[in-house]
């Protein structure tokens, strides 16, 4: 028996009194800092306060864009002192998805992710959804909140980011909340945001990967190396995706010694997190949806049977990683 909206917004509810000092922990991108905002004033007034607290460091301009033009307030990880906080809540993703989430005690967990079975208080995870954005945007209708213009820009743009323009996987509930969401969103800023997805820092990565990428039965392999910021290899694969005849788009690259592999496809009978899974999940975390995936782990685990200064090998093996488990796919 399903549980209606406003059932399972007064179940969230449930678990806050005033008294709390809640943290709100994401790996900031635009869904999960749309979805963080959502919290944070859907708790206005029910707890004594709300932060919320990257675990990343964030260098990727369409999110500093967001930050800038939404003025969102987040404080990185290292600086939060968590004997503070008496509630604990993760957005947009889930504990074992990056070690840097290993040191709290999750009470909620709101994600669209797939489910990775971890105990907690309360948990509200849909994998069918586009954007964790969209269930947000569910619990603020059911709680009657109109969100602000820079509260609907940010669930707006999320749902717009996470879904690529609904070319991606998206169920009915997401395109309710993003119709719902464009009569309050300030449209201008959403195409500000969107603008400013690439810096010139960026380029020689683009130079590098068009000059250095390998090209198999309809996939595209890149190892960037080392990289300033893993959202380049994402930006990278979305990238891949849009040429002409490529089905899969693979990208690879080292940061602060995690390796990390950004895998993409067309959905047409496909699972990148099924493959990312299988591919790496011995290694460290790995998983995802049908059209997009990813994998991170310590390049500690790679040290001993590969040369990782040789960007040549580390391409071979990661391709030879992806063709085992996708074949012609």
């Amino acid at each position: 028996m399903s549980i209606s909206a406003s059932e399972k917004l007064n179940e969230f509810y449930s678990n806050f009194t005033d008294k709390d000092y809640v943290l709100i922990l994401i790996n900031a991108d635009p869904d999960a800092i749309a979805s963080a905002m959502a919290v944070k004033r859907l708790l206005w007034g029910r707890v004594n306060s709300v932060t919320i607290s990257s675990i990343n460091i964030i260098k990727r301009p369409d999110n500093l864009a967001m930050i800038r033009l939404l003025g969102v307030n987040l404080v990185h990880v290292n600086l939060i002192d968590e004997k503070k906080y008496s509630r604990f809540v993760i957005v947009d993703s889930q504990p074992n998805h990056n070690a840097a989430f290993s040191k709290f005690k999750f009470d909620t967990i709101i994600d669209h992710h797939p489910e990775t079975n971890y105990e907690t208080e309360y948990k509200d995870i849909r994998p069918k959804y586009g954007a964790t954005a969209s269930i947000l945007t569910e619990y603020l209708r059911a709680a009657k909140i109109k969100p602000s213009y820079k509260l609907a820009t940010a669930l707006y743009y999320a749902i717009k980011a996470d879904t690529s323009d609904f070319e991606r996987k998206a169920v009915v509930e997401d395109v309710r909340a993003f119709q719902f969401l464009f009569r309050h969103a300030n449209i201008n800023i959403a195409r500000k945001i969107e603008q400013a997805e690439l810096n010139l820092g960026f380029l020689k990565y683009f130079k590098h990967a068009l000059d250095n990428m390998k090209k198999r039965k309809g996939k595209i392999f890149v190892h960037a190396g080392q990289v300033v910021n893993p959202d380049i290899c994402v930006l990278l694969a979305d990238f891949f995706m849009k040429i002409s005849h490529i089905k899969w788009s693979i990208v690879s690259g080292i940061y602060n010694d995690i390796f990390v592999v950004i895998i993409r496809n067309d959905g047409l009978r496909k699972n990148a997190g099924n493959v990312a899974e299988e591919a790496f999940s011995h290694l460290g975390s790995a998983g995802g949806h049908k059209s997009m995936a990813r994998a991170e782990f310590p390049v500690a685990a790679l040290k001993d049977h590969l040369d990782l200064a040789n960007n040549e090998m580390v391409q071979k093996w990661i391709i030879a990683q992806i063709e085992k488990k996708t074949g012609k796919k």
